[in-house]
């Protein structure tokens, strides 16, 4: 269980929900996907779809408009995309044994990056600069950024950067995450909103002969900091093959530099909150910030 009240899938319960609410798909196998994602179980119906249940309790309404914007964002991301990335397909509604709406989109084939030999791949860097950059490369229309977490500016990270700390006594060195946080909350920027993923967790990263084969989970998609994409660089890619992404990318020191600090906030959050319930998740965050200190 990784967050309280967490609601628990079962494919007998997926099995049932498919039959109800979509009967065409009825004959199909249900089957968990394993994952260490931390809001949604997935489910592939047969080989062409996947079920993405949210875990988290919450208002059916709210829930059922969260899912209809990811759908938006997912029809956009696939646009802008050079590499495959999920597509929406149906929403489904709460019914007995599990009260939220859920997703239906399309299965995306890939060996995920955490199960991948690609930490050292300047081909797969490169292949995550192409992607980031076909998404900064189309317009914004003239939004920006308006939501309550990362994306914004990294000041905004104050407080939870400092309880997050707090927490991980014990865990990292916690002291020089501070110096290092305390020098990079203030890095400047002149770039403005792009086009962003938000979400480059190796989990989300799908890797195939060595070379990226898709990008899932499009849920924080949307304008923000072009910084926010740079987390590969850190959660992943080994000393070599993040010098190519950064080349690839062409990210000047102030970018790079936010880059780091929006790392930062995700993974002291990630180190402390699922040290138990999510050791995958736990052991990335710890990895990154290591790199991030050793780069500093």
């Amino acid at each position: 269980m990784m967050h309280e009240g967490q609601l628990e899938m079962t494919v007998e319960l997926v099995e049932r929900l498919v039959k109800e609410q979509f009967p065409e798909w009825s004959g199909l196998a249900i089957r968990t996907v394993p994952s260490h994602g931390t809001v949604n179980a997935v489910f592939r119906i047969g080989d062409e779809l996947t079920a993405r249940f949210p875990i988290q309790p919450g208002d059916a309404a709210t829930v059922r408009q969260e899912l209809e914007d990811e759908a938006d964002a997912a029809r956009r991301l696939h646009a802008m995309s050079p590499y495959p990335t999920p597509r929406p397909v149906a929403i489904g509604a709460p019914a007995a044994g599990y009260p939220l709406p859920w997703a239906v989109q399309t299965w995306v084939d890939g060996t995920i990056a955490y199960d991948a030999d690609v930490a050292g791949s300047s081909a797969f860097a490169e292949d995550l600069a192409r992607f980031v950059l076909a998404l900064r490369a189309q317009p914004t229309g003239g939004r920006v950024f308006t939501g309550p977490w990362r994306g914004g500016v990294l000041t905004s990270q104050d407080e939870w950067v400092a309880d997050c700390l707090e927490r991980s006594r014990g865990m990292i060195d916690v002291d020089g995450l501070a110096r290092l946080w305390a020098d990079l909350r203030t890095t400047p920027r002149t770039e403005p909103d792009a086009w962003t993923h938000r979400d480059l967790m190796p989990g989300n990263l799908l890797a195939q002969d060595g070379r990226l084969a898709g990008v899932i989970d499009v849920g924080m998609f949307t304008v923000s900091d072009p910084a926010m994409d740079l987390q590969p660089a850190w959660n992943l890619l080994d000393p070599t093959a993040r010098a190519a992404f950064r080349a690839a990318l062409g990210s000047d020191d102030a970018e790079w530099r936010r880059g780091m600090g929006w790392s930062f906030a995700q993974a002291i959050g990630c180190l402390w909150y699922y040290v138990e319930t999510n050791p995958v998740m736990s052991r990335t965050a710890h990895h990154t910030l290591t790199a991030l200190l050793e780069a500093a």
